[in-house]
């Protein structure tokens, strides 16, 4: 037997509310907005306290690999409007750091309408970084992540929820007039297409395994007729020996 995945895609206005787990170490979130019809108008002071105008939470809660350090999570929700091409464009802000490369980690989860339901959030963002690969996106660039999601259903009817991305990176050219030593991060985040992949294992039968299960088949018949042909020959020879004993007797008698 042979077991082969089928894939299918649906194809969806609005995506699942996904969630964006950023971990921004001593980073500030500048600003958050959602933008439309992948057009992000020009920056308007860089570097500065802007308007955030997504739906965000900040929650501490201990590493599930060591149980020992603190970590510091800010969720935002993901974009959802796929025919309207919506997107989030976040700015960070890092002060002066004493290490040679920066970076922010962040992880994307299936639901976030089940992280603001859930009444222990720092036990489901354990759960989620458990479970989800995390990614980075550096300081001094505009990272574009484009997502899409694959749906696995496994042969004991669970699904598992997978995220792929293609990340495209440019520079930022900081035209601010003073020198400065501190770091900007500009990340992006959209929708690749309209549609959700499920894929789904199929058990099959090649060619050969049928060609077995024939001969099988054949040979269970043909020792079912062998069997059946010595029973008959059996038969007729008690017979045949009861006949004759019967005979013997009738003839004592007379």
């Amino acid at each position: 037997m042979n077991i082969r995945k089928k894939s299918t895609l649906l194809n969806v206005f609005f995506s699942p509310k996904t969630g964006i787990a950023f971990y921004p170490g001593k980073a500030q979130l500048l600003s958050c907005k959602h933008h439309y019809y992948d057009h992000i108008p020009p920056l308007v002071n860089p570097g500065q306290q802007g308007k955030i105008e997504c739906s965000t939470w900040r929650i501490n809660y201990t590493d599930p690999f060591t149980n020992q350090t603190m970590k510091y999570a800010l969720v935002v929700q993901g974009p959802r409007d796929v025919k309207k091409k919506e997107l989030v464009f976040l700015q960070f802000h890092l002060n002066e750091t004493d290490q040679d490369f920066s970076a922010i980690d962040y992880l994307l989860f299936s639901s976030f309408q089940e992280f603001i339901n859930s009444p222990e959030k720092a036990e489901f963002m354990k759960d989620c970084e458990s479970s989800y690969s995390s990614w980075k996106f550096s300081g001094g660039f505009r990272t574009w992540v484009k997502m899409s999601l694959v749906k696995t259903k496994e042969e004991d009817g669970s699904e598992t929820v997978e995220f792929k991305q293609e990340t495209s990176v440019v520079n930022y050219i900081d035209q601010r007039t003073k020198p400065r030593s501190d770091q900007l991060f500009f990340v992006v985040f959209e929708w690749k297409d309209p549609f959700i992949q499920t894929v789904q294992d199929i058990i099959t039968a090649n060619p050969w395994n049928m060609i077995a299960l024939l001969c099988g088949i054949f040979l269970a018949l043909f020792k079912a007729a062998d069997f059946a042909k010595l029973s008959v020959k059996w038969m007729i020879k008690i017979r045949k020996r009861h006949l004759k004993r019967r005979s013997q007797a009738m003839n004592h008698i007379s």
